[in-house]
């Protein structure tokens, strides 16, 4: 589970709210090296067969687009796969715009990322240069004030709002100033506040952001390091020269991403709708001068990660879930909204819309469409339908895939509803197929029809994939979204039987033969379900949240649960709605033969939650299986373990479903 906030069906969000090394590349651009090997692929001949695991590994990513400063060339960072040394291995390529010619600025490096143009330690968060070009800005963590004791072993920390695989105390993170010479680093901020940092799966560290005369530098305090105070965050202005710095808003908690207008005279920044986690969260837009502000997106009903100027000044380019696509829109300071027309393609989404807009107002994104893999798209102004300047995953788009469409149908409570189906390749409407649900995590997430490996590996099975946007999802918007509350597991519970009633009606479906699999909050719906209905043949439970308890105890967001509950479970009568809303508390009802899947250093979601799920099962006589990959994070990422998963995942449902 995450923050407030991959492919989308197996990572998400859960509701419950490096040694310091630079390279300056060619063209002026500044690279933080995360772990250091140059890559090469060769065309391949476009393909009838139908997807196989090992395509997995051919899936090229992009991310992370940059447009220079005079508009003629963007950067990006290409990930791939490698197999032998299990590993993805990143590049920064320049692309020549109008003619779309590559060429790669990093070579025999393991891994590169956050290229910045310039404008003319501890591990590098993130940084950004100040305008004149002259130096950067950038944020690491501090050292910690025993550390000559902890060298001798006295190691010993005081825990806080920590997950329980901490093993040393969590430390502040501040900002400093250093010259592009390479002078004497300045520490700007000190004290034991933090600016936050990211635990994916989240969006970045809410980014520092400098006023275009370099003057101020405007980022995002924390109260405290610790995750499980994620929470406590404020915006505040620092004057560079001075060290001054003054809150920006009467705000105590919630506001993040604060971005300085391209004339310094305003901010736009996150905040959920009326201060409530439990919405969406929106952008608002307040005097750098001082004050709340107002909420411009309210009326775009969506729960928006991300903002960005226009050179103008007067609009903001905004995005998010929409349906079962991702969508932007220009909204104006003052005016309606105006949905960007991109056709199919989805603008990349990982809590965090991945975009950029140059000078003249030209926008960069990736994305992907039902049939081709993320790659790197361009318009020349908000007006102009997108470019694809790249095509890295040809190999793939050229397979015979399985057709990608949204479903719809009336769900309880009156909420009108969707999803996602993935057909097989050759699908025939007359035959009867086996259906395998893959819900989402999050659960402020969604699925859209944009490629997604799994379903089209699913599909190539023989199964029809359906993959719903349960309440609580973050694509229908704020009453849907916000319908969760307090209401873990029986209302999207009820909204997933009713897609699966909607999808039955369609008549392909052999109701002898449905699987539910799911990730994250996906694990829980899966948990939640086979104890609440008994349709199932077949379940696949990764890092499933089974006990709400050791989420809020043991998590990296830990205490920050209460928000979805009436308050902390050890306060007044709280306890009964965490234990009635756990899956684990069901577990007596729990007959479908499960397959549990979990990371070991699974800091979101504690693998005590996988074992209390087996023993469960085990000791009840059901059928289970339970796979460990002894890793740290929320999901495999790496190309062998996700390999690894995505294989047992489909041989689980061939072995109950054929």
């Amino acid at each position: 589970m995450s923050s407030h906030r991959g492919e989308q069906h197996c990572t998400g969000s859960d509701h419950f709210p490096a040694r310091r090394s630079s390279f300056w590349g060619q063209s002026a651009v500044v690279v933080f090296l995360l772990t250091m090997v140059s890559f090469g692929a060769a065309p391949v001949s476009a393909q009838s067969r139908h997807t196989e695991l090992n395509d997995l590994a051919k899936i090229v990513s992009v991310s992370d687009p940059q447009i220079s400063p005079d508009g003629k060339t963007l950067v990006i960072v290409v990930s791939r796969p490698n197999l032998e040394q299990d590993r993805n291995e990143r590049e920064l390529v320049q692309i020549d715009i109008a003619s779309g010619a590559q060429h790669a600025l990093t070579y025999d490096r393991k891994s590169v990322g956050s290229p910045r143009w310039s404008p003319r330690a501890n591990g590098i968060e993130q940084f950004a240069w100040r305008p004149d070009g002259q130096e950067f800005a950038y944020v690491t963590s501090d050292e910690p004030a025993n550390k000559k004791e902890i060298e001798k072993h006295n190691d010993a920390f005081e825990v806080g709002d920590n997950d329980y695989l901490a093993t040393e105390a969590a430390q502040p993170s501040h900002i400093w100033l250093v010259p592009v010479d390479r002078g004497k680093a300045k520490q700007l901020t000190s004290g034991a506040w933090s600016l936050p940092k990211s635990a994916p799966p989240s969006p970045p560290a809410s980014p520092i952001s400098w006023s275009p005369d370099g003057k101020r530098l405007l980022f995002t305090r924390q109260e405290h390091p610790h995750q499980g105070n994620a929470d406590l965050t404020t915006l505040q202005v620092l004057n560079v020269e001075t060290g001054e710095i003054r809150k920006l808003t009467k705000h105590d908690k919630f506001e993040s991403f604060g971005v300085f207008s391209p004339d310094s005279s305003r901010v736009a920044y996150w905040y959920p709708r009326d201060g409530d986690s439990n919405n969406e969260n929106e952008i608002y837009v307040t005097q750098t001068a001082g004050g709340d502000g107002a909420d411009a997106t309210r009326a775009i009903d969506r729960d928006l990660l991300r903002a960005i100027w226009m050179p103008d000044g007067n609009s903001l380019l905004v995005g998010g879930n929409d349906g079962t696509q991702v969508s932007m829109w220009m909204q104006p300071l003052n005016g309606p909204a105006k949905k960007l027309a991109l056709g199919d393609v989805s603008p990349s989404w990982l809590f965090w819309i991945d975009a950029f807009v140059g000078r003249k107002g030209e926008i960069a994104f990736t994305g992907s469409s039902p049939r081709q893999p993320s790659e790197l798209y361009y318009m020349a102004s908000a007006s102009e339908a997108p470019k694809r300047l790249t095509d890295f995953n040809h190999e793939i788009a050229a397979l015979n895939l399985g057709k990608s469409e949204k479903a719809s149908w009336k769900g309880p409570d009156g909420f009108q509803e969707d999803g996602v189906l993935v057909y097989p390749p050759n699908f025939q409407k007359e035959r009867k197929y086996p259906l395998v649900l893959i819900i989402h995590g999050g659960p402020t997430a969604a699925s859209t029809t944009a490629f997604s490996f799994l379903p089209q590996l699913m599909a190539t099975h023989g199964y029809v994939v359906f993959s719903p946007n349960y309440r609580g999802s973050d694509n229908l918007g704020n009453a849907y979204q916000r319908a969760i509350w307090n209401d873990a597991g029986d209302g999207p519970g009820r909204d997933v039987m009713a897609g699966i009633d909607a999808v039955k009606k369609l008549g392909f479906v052999d109701e002898s033969k449905i699987g539910v699999t799911g990730w994250s909050y996906g694990g829980y719906m899966t948990s939640w379900l086979i104890g609440h209905y008994q349709i199932w043949k077949a379940a696949m439970a990764g890092a499933p949240v089974t006990d709400l308890y050791d989420e809020y105890n043991l998590s990296d967001f830990n205490v920050t649960a209460r928000y979805a509950f009436r308050g902390s479970p050890y306060v007044g009568e709280n306890v009964k709605d965490y234990r009635a809303q756990s899956p684990i508390t069901y577990a007596g009802h729990m007959k479908t033969p499960t397959l549990i899947m979990h990371d070991t250093g699974d800091a979101r979601v504690t693998i005590t939650q996988g074992y209390s799920l087996y023993h469960a099962l085990k000791d009840n006589g059901v059928p289970v299986k339970f796979v460990a990959f002894p890793i740290g994070g929320h999901a495999p990422g790496d190309p062998v373990h996700r390999m690894d998963m995505y294989r047992r995942w489909v041989e689980w449902m061939d072995q109950y479903l054929k």
